[in-house]
């Protein structure tokens, strides 16, 4: 779906009553027209036009019902909000026929319609829609003039404006005209109309990424004074146990209870130590490197590791000769951290697949994408937010702590998910363009075990 059904509601409500007020203001000045050249109100080019406008408020009541008891956001119909939309322009071609007969057919000035119809067709279908509307009024007034060029249809409203010494010539240059007209129109306005879409896109993800990384910042100041007060703390306590151990003489129930003491102080100052990594990363050691050779490297590692080993198959696309800035501690971390929780959401066996590729505004994107159980919209939003997570073990900074390392050497990373399907995580880093591809160093930077974070 091209829209989501809010969106569509939306435009098919906004379509519908700019239809009845366009259409009113410009058969009522024809109407006001023609009253100055009639003698009568109820001429016969008049009641035509009557009966127009009495067809377009009745479509128009009959599509409002629709959208109001048939066609509610969310609901379950067999006739979907892009169906619906396709139906009332494939009328709205039909009725423009009509008006156009009506007013003169060949000689008509409300050919344009046709292109009105083409330009909101591609603000609502984009192009497959327009072009199909295109060929739509290109099919009926072809048909409609053939018709009337050789007598077998025969026009009737304003006589007095049609043109009877046309030739073939003439009706071929005009139906030519008309049909270039109507797809030129379709394709340029379902470009423009793309590019509005793609750019609402862009805002919109720019829009989260910045609502994202404010929140990570309030929460990363906070935390930062707050895992520094609860760290001294830890030390004392622990300093204090191990005094009271060496003094006191052995019993091993106490000796249990210190040792339970002694081992739940490490694990809490292990989390606050994880969570002061997120409130403020490390200053890295900046290296420019290959990022290629380091991802090759850390795969290799990976497919070793008990997670991956025999379970899992990974698959990889690497591009030589891309260089970046960043610490390479950093970017084993990080890149350690996403096929681990990708691993990890496969149950049964799956694969993994990273991409690396250039991407303009000089980044270079390393996608890792598996086929593991997926995430819900809902759980997408909070992926970020320390202390979320869907797993039983596992602290939740995982993926916060990555968040706050790509922000730090002004990244970006994304994530795209469907239930059952999988899930996709696109990391984007500056690289740093050489042109002197054969000095390129070369890392050897080793994994620390203690720098993986799961979620």
């Amino acid at each position: 779906m091209i829209f989501s059904d809010n969106e569509f509601y939306q435009k098919l409500k906004w379509l519908t009553f700019f239809r009845v007020v366009f259409t009113t203001l410009l058969l009522s000045s024809t109407i006001v027209l023609q009253l100055g050249q009639a003698a009568s109100p109820l001429s016969k080019p008049l009641l035509s036009l009557y009966g127009i406008i009495a067809c377009i408020f009745v479509l128009s009541f009959c599509y409002t019902i629709v959208l109001k008891f048939f066609l509610v956001p969310g609901s379950k119909s067999r006739l979907t909000f892009p169906l619906f939309a396709y139906i009332q322009v494939s009328v709205d071609t039909f009725l423009v026929t009509v008006i156009i007969f009506m007013t003169g057919s060949f000689s008509s000035v409300f050919v344009f319609l046709y292109l009105v119809v083409i330009i909101y067709a591609s603000m609502l279908l984009f192009r497959r829609g327009s072009m199909i509307m295109a060929a739509f009024c290109s099919i009926q007034y072809g048909l409609m003039v053939d018709l009337e060029f050789y007598g077998a249809l025969k026009p009737f409203g304003m006589e007095n404006l049609i043109i009877v010494d046309y030739t073939v010539n003439h009706v071929l240059y005009k139906i030519i005209i008309m049909m270039i007209a109507c797809f030129a129109v379709a394709f340029l306005s379902s470009l423009l109309a793309e590019q509005e879409r793609k750019t609402k896109k862009a805002l919109l993800v720019m829009e989260d990424h910045v609502k994202r990384v404010e929140k990570m910042a309030a929460i990363g100041e906070m935390a930062a004074g707050l895992a520094h007060e609860i760290k001294n703390p830890i030390a004392s306590l622990r300093g204090s146990i191990q005094l009271l151990r060496e003094e006191a003489n052995y019993n091993p129930e106490q000796d249990k209870l210190m040792n339970i003491a002694l081992r739940e102080a490490d694990r809490l100052n292990s989390l606050v130590s994880d969570f002061l990594l997120f409130a403020k990363p490390p200053v890295g050691r900046l290296e420019v490197f290959d990022l290629g050779s380091t991802l090759t490297e850390t795969l290799m590692l990976f497919e070793r590791d008990a997670t991956c080993y025999g379970k899992i198959s990974v698959t990889k696309e690497i591009v030589p000769g891309i260089l970046i800035e960043m610490d390479p501690v950093h970017l084993h971390q990080v890149f350690w951290n996403l096929l681990l929780n990708a691993a990890e959401s496969i149950d049964n066996g799956g694969s993994i697949h990273v991409e690396m590729f250039p991407v303009k505004d000089k980044y270079v994107a390393i996608r890792v994408t598996d086929t593991g159980s997926g995430m819900s919209s809902e759980i997408i939003k909070t992926i970020f937010d320390p202390f979320i997570t869907t797993k039983s073990r596992g602290t939740g900074l995982g993926l916060s702590i990555v968040h706050r390392i790509i922000e730090s050497y002004d990244g970006r990373i994304e994530v795209e998910s469907e239930i059952g399907v999988g899930t996709t995580f696109t990391l984007k880093i500056k690289r740093v363009i050489s042109n002197n591809k054969s000095q390129i160093p070369s890392t050897k930077s080793q994994i620390n075990p203690k720098s993986q974070y799961p979620i």
